[in-house]
């Protein structure tokens, strides 16, 4: 793996949420998942009865993840050094079936999704491009400043 790939996966680790892009029927569609990584694969956990993860299937598509929601500049937020970083990672999605020991990894599920009892669905996505990008802020500029 490249620097770029390892330093994604290991911002990845520091969040459980991402979204997955891709198309279906030919339009574009956002859907949010649930993530772990898996031997350098991220696997991602989403409900089943919207259908997306059959879409998806064999299609290339893209994931990304980012910690805008817990980090902010000058350091507010939740556990946030006041940098903001996403990643992204794009490559073909195929339907899988982790092993128990794995999909205890995804930790609890929504107990429901849009009124519907949860019910898991699970893609892998073997990246072939990855992508970061970073806000860096500097502490001394007072909070509220933006340029």
């Amino acid at each position: 793996m490249s620097s770029e790939e390892l330093q994604a996966i290991e911002l990845l680790a520091r969040v459980r949420y991402g979204r997955l892009a891709t198309s279906m029927r030919a339009l574009p569609f956002l859907s949010v998942a649930r993530h772990v990584v898996i031997d350098g694969r991220v696997v991602l956990r989403m409900h089943s009865g919207f259908g997306y993860h059959t879409a998806c299937d064999g299609t290339v598509v893209a994931y990304g993840a980012d910690n805008f929601s817990t980090a902010g500049p000058g350091g507010a937020g939740p556990g946030g050094d006041g940098d903001l970083w996403a990643v992204q990672f794009t490559g073909t999605a195929e339907i899988v079936h982790p092993a128990p020991g794995q999909r205890e990894l995804f930790g609890d599920g929504p107990a429901r999704v849009n009124g519907e009892p949860f019910d898991p669905a699970y893609l892998g996505l073997e990246p072939h491009f990855v992508s970061v990008h970073t806000l860096d802020f500097d502490a001394s500029q007072p909070i509220g400043h933006t340029a």
